[in-house]
């Protein structure tokens, strides 16, 4: 059984001594105040009305790794999906990153090497790809919010 220090006992400090104030209650009739981020014009439901054909599709190590698994021509299937004319981009940390992969992903970077792919620079430090991209997207107001 534990025992319980009593009110008096020296070993408590003086901020410990004082009772916890209870919590205020709040008006419900009060009008609730949230901090919404402002999302662009262009953007309805979600849904980006500014974007249009030619598609530039930022490609992940993930989306070139699962085409290949689906054995499916990455520009050929984008064209396909969307009725239009595609251009994949491929960033300088996504191509660092099948390249430290290794030899068990050799297609994977043979298809990146594609010169149909847009190579984009990157000028961060590190080649962590999943921040980069969402800070690109974030950046150029494309896509989902």
């Amino acid at each position: 059984m534990k025992r319980m220090l009593s009110l008096r006992d020296e070993r408590l400090k003086e901020k410990d001594r004082l009772k916890s104030k209870k919590k205020e209650k709040k008006d419900p009739s009060a009008l609730k105040e949230r901090e919404v981020p402002q999302h662009p014009s262009c953007l309805f439901f979600q849904y980006n009305t500014q974007l249009g054909p030619p598609y530039h599709i930022l490609v992940d190590t993930n989306f070139i790794n699962f085409s290949i698994k689906a054995k499916l021509d990455l520009v050929q299937s984008m064209m396909d999906c969307l009725y239009a004319k595609c251009i994949p981009c491929i960033t300088d940390c996504v191509m660092a990153e099948i390249e430290k992969l290794g030899q068990k992903y050799r297609v994977a970077l043979r298809i990146a090497k594609d010169p149909r792919f847009d190579r984009l620079p990157c000028s961060h430090k590190g080649t962590y790809a999943d921040d980069c991209l969402v800070q690109r997207v974030t950046q150029h107001k494309c896509g989902h919010s």
